[in-house]
Protein backbone atom coordinates (compact mmCIF):
# COMPACT_ATOMS: atom_id res chain seq x y z
CA UNK A 1 0.00 0.00 0.00
CA UNK A 2 1.69 3.55 -0.86
CA UNK A 3 1.27 6.28 1.71
CA UNK A 4 -0.75 9.06 1.22
CA UNK A 5 2.02 11.32 0.73
CA UNK A 6 3.35 9.26 -1.94
CA UNK A 7 -0.06 8.79 -3.51
CA UNK A 8 0.99 11.04 -6.69
CA UNK A 9 1.55 9.75 -10.22
CA UNK A 10 4.54 11.36 -12.48
CA UNK A 11 1.96 14.09 -14.53
CA UNK A 12 0.29 14.72 -11.36
CA UNK A 13 3.74 15.62 -9.53
CA UNK A 14 4.22 17.49 -13.07
CA UNK A 15 1.45 19.36 -13.08
CA UNK A 16 1.16 20.69 -9.61
CA UNK A 17 4.34 21.77 -10.07
CA UNK A 18 2.84 24.28 -12.71
CA UNK A 19 -0.29 24.82 -10.46
CA UNK A 20 1.53 25.85 -7.78
CA UNK A 21 3.93 27.46 -9.07
CA UNK A 22 1.59 29.68 -11.23
CA UNK A 23 -0.01 30.74 -7.81
CA UNK A 24 3.18 31.56 -6.68
CA UNK A 25 3.33 34.13 -9.47
CA UNK A 26 0.41 35.63 -9.03
CA UNK A 27 0.25 36.00 -5.53
CA UNK A 28 3.85 37.79 -6.55
CA UNK A 29 2.36 39.68 -9.17
CA UNK A 30 -0.56 40.80 -6.91
CA UNK A 31 2.05 42.35 -4.01
CA UNK A 32 4.63 44.11 -7.12
CA UNK A 33 1.27 45.37 -8.59
CA UNK A 34 -0.31 46.83 -5.06
CA UNK A 35 1.38 50.02 -4.72
CA UNK A 36 0.62 51.19 -7.93
CA UNK A 37 -3.64 50.74 -7.68
CA UNK A 38 -5.00 54.00 -7.87
CA UNK A 39 -8.96 52.93 -7.22
CA UNK A 40 -10.17 52.03 -3.53
CA UNK A 41 -12.65 49.58 -5.32
CA UNK A 42 -9.87 47.47 -6.89
CA UNK A 43 -7.71 47.68 -4.10
CA UNK A 44 -10.68 45.91 -2.34
CA UNK A 45 -10.66 43.21 -5.15
CA UNK A 46 -7.27 42.75 -4.79
CA UNK A 47 -6.75 42.60 -1.26
CA UNK A 48 -9.63 40.41 -1.02
CA UNK A 49 -8.49 37.93 -3.61
CA UNK A 50 -4.82 37.63 -2.49
CA UNK A 51 -6.12 36.71 0.89
CA UNK A 52 -8.13 34.14 -0.92
CA UNK A 53 -5.56 32.37 -3.32
CA UNK A 54 -2.97 32.54 -0.32
CA UNK A 55 -5.31 30.49 1.62
CA UNK A 56 -6.14 28.21 -1.42
CA UNK A 57 -2.25 27.57 -2.13
CA UNK A 58 -1.71 26.88 1.47
CA UNK A 59 -3.97 24.24 1.79
CA UNK A 60 -2.84 22.46 -2.13
CA UNK A 61 0.21 22.71 -0.72
CA UNK A 62 -0.80 21.02 2.86
CA UNK A 63 -2.64 18.06 0.71
CA UNK A 64 -0.45 18.02 -2.20
CA UNK A 65 2.45 17.17 0.77
CA UNK A 66 0.47 14.60 2.82
CA UNK A 67 -1.91 13.24 0.53
CA UNK A 68 -4.60 13.85 3.58
CA UNK A 69 -7.28 16.31 3.87
CA UNK A 70 -6.17 20.47 4.05
CA UNK A 71 -6.75 21.37 8.01
CA UNK A 72 -9.62 23.14 6.85
CA UNK A 73 -11.73 22.60 3.62
CA UNK A 74 -11.80 25.23 0.39
CA UNK A 75 -13.81 27.87 0.99
CA UNK A 76 -15.65 29.44 -1.18
CA UNK A 77 -15.25 33.28 -3.05
CA UNK A 78 -17.73 35.61 -3.03
CA UNK A 79 -17.72 38.52 -4.99
CA UNK A 80 -19.13 41.76 -3.79
CA UNK A 81 -20.04 43.83 -7.07
CA UNK A 82 -22.99 42.80 -8.87
CA UNK A 83 -23.10 40.97 -12.58
CA UNK A 84 -24.30 43.45 -14.81
CA UNK A 85 -22.61 44.16 -17.85
CA UNK A 86 -22.51 47.30 -19.31
CA UNK A 87 -23.14 46.79 -23.25
CA UNK A 88 -21.60 47.84 -26.72
CA UNK A 89 -18.51 49.46 -27.43
CA UNK A 90 -17.23 53.04 -27.51
CA UNK A 91 -14.00 54.33 -29.37
CA UNK A 92 -10.64 54.55 -27.28
CA UNK A 93 -6.97 54.59 -28.18
CA UNK A 94 -5.32 51.67 -28.99
CA UNK A 95 -3.44 49.77 -26.57
CA UNK A 96 0.43 49.37 -26.24
CA UNK A 97 2.90 47.95 -24.27
CA UNK A 98 3.97 50.26 -21.68
CA UNK A 99 7.93 51.64 -21.73
CA UNK A 100 7.91 52.78 -17.92
CA UNK A 101 6.56 51.45 -14.68
CA UNK A 102 5.13 54.85 -14.37
CA UNK A 103 2.74 54.12 -17.30
CA UNK A 104 0.80 51.06 -14.76
CA UNK A 105 -2.53 51.72 -14.22
CA UNK A 106 -5.80 50.36 -13.18
CA UNK A 107 -6.15 49.26 -16.35
CA UNK A 108 -3.29 47.21 -16.34
CA UNK A 109 -3.51 45.91 -13.21
CA UNK A 110 -7.09 44.42 -13.30
CA UNK A 111 -6.13 43.00 -16.50
CA UNK A 112 -3.00 41.36 -15.23
CA UNK A 113 -5.05 39.83 -12.44
CA UNK A 114 -7.58 39.01 -14.80
CA UNK A 115 -5.38 37.04 -16.57
CA UNK A 116 -4.13 35.32 -13.47
CA UNK A 117 -7.40 34.16 -12.05
CA UNK A 118 -7.90 32.68 -15.78
CA UNK A 119 -4.56 30.92 -15.80
CA UNK A 120 -5.39 29.55 -12.42
CA UNK A 121 -8.72 28.16 -13.83
CA UNK A 122 -7.36 26.19 -16.48
CA UNK A 123 -4.41 25.12 -14.98
CA UNK A 124 -6.54 23.49 -12.31
CA UNK A 125 -8.62 21.92 -14.96
CA UNK A 126 -5.77 20.48 -16.55
CA UNK A 127 -4.07 18.79 -13.41
CA UNK A 128 -6.87 18.21 -11.87
CA UNK A 129 -7.42 15.12 -14.97
CA UNK A 130 -3.82 13.90 -14.05
CA UNK A 131 -3.95 13.27 -10.59
CA UNK A 132 -4.18 10.16 -8.63
CA UNK A 133 -4.37 11.59 -5.27
CA UNK A 134 -8.61 11.81 -4.39
CA UNK A 135 -7.68 14.60 -1.88
CA UNK A 136 -5.19 16.39 -4.39
CA UNK A 137 -7.73 16.20 -7.28
CA UNK A 138 -10.81 17.32 -4.77
CA UNK A 139 -9.01 20.45 -3.42
CA UNK A 140 -8.03 21.46 -7.49
CA UNK A 141 -12.00 20.69 -8.47
CA UNK A 142 -13.23 22.66 -5.67
CA UNK A 143 -10.99 25.97 -6.27
CA UNK A 144 -11.87 26.38 -9.85
CA UNK A 145 -15.28 28.16 -9.08
CA UNK A 146 -13.66 30.17 -6.83
CA UNK A 147 -10.61 31.21 -10.07
CA UNK A 148 -13.92 31.74 -12.32
CA UNK A 149 -15.60 33.73 -10.16
CA UNK A 150 -12.17 36.09 -9.32
CA UNK A 151 -12.30 36.36 -13.33
CA UNK A 152 -15.74 37.49 -13.27
CA UNK A 153 -15.48 39.98 -10.61
CA UNK A 154 -12.50 41.21 -12.82
CA UNK A 155 -14.34 40.98 -15.73
CA UNK A 156 -16.84 43.23 -14.06
CA UNK A 157 -14.54 46.09 -12.59
CA UNK A 158 -13.23 46.32 -16.06
CA UNK A 159 -16.54 45.97 -17.88
CA UNK A 160 -17.70 49.56 -16.06
CA UNK A 161 -14.65 50.88 -16.50
CA UNK A 162 -14.62 50.67 -20.52
CA UNK A 163 -11.18 48.70 -19.97
CA UNK A 164 -13.32 45.24 -21.05
CA UNK A 165 -15.93 46.09 -23.73
CA UNK A 166 -18.45 43.90 -24.78
CA UNK A 167 -20.10 44.37 -27.64
CA UNK A 168 -23.33 42.81 -28.41
CA UNK A 169 -24.84 40.93 -31.33
CA UNK A 170 -27.94 43.09 -33.25
CA UNK A 171 -31.45 41.80 -31.88
CA UNK A 172 -31.95 39.78 -34.92
CA UNK A 173 -28.44 37.70 -35.22
CA UNK A 174 -28.43 37.16 -31.53
CA UNK A 175 -31.81 35.31 -31.74
CA UNK A 176 -31.19 33.81 -34.45
CA UNK A 177 -28.40 31.99 -32.35
CA UNK A 178 -30.18 31.75 -29.31
CA UNK A 179 -32.81 29.64 -31.80
CA UNK A 180 -30.05 27.61 -33.61
CA UNK A 181 -30.54 24.41 -30.61
CA UNK A 182 -33.82 23.17 -29.21
CA UNK A 183 -33.93 20.62 -26.15
CA UNK A 184 -35.05 16.87 -27.09
CA UNK A 185 -36.74 14.19 -24.70
CA UNK A 186 -35.05 11.32 -23.66
CA UNK A 187 -34.79 8.40 -26.21
CA UNK A 188 -36.33 4.96 -25.05
CA UNK A 189 -33.12 2.59 -24.13
CA UNK A 190 -32.33 0.27 -26.72
CA UNK A 191 -32.71 -3.34 -26.23
CA UNK A 192 -29.27 -5.02 -25.70
CA UNK A 193 -28.11 -7.68 -27.95
CA UNK A 194 -28.46 -11.31 -27.17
Amino acid sequence: MVPPSLNHGGHELFDMHEVLGAAVGALNQAMILRPHVQDPELLDILDRQYRFMLDEYNITVECFKTGKDPSHPTQRYQMKAGSDFIYGMKEKPPTKPIQSTGEITDEIISGFLLSAAKEGSTGKAAAALEVCNPVVRRVLADSIPNCIEMAYELAIYQNKHQYYQMPQLKEHDMNLLLQSYVPVGQPGMPTPLQ
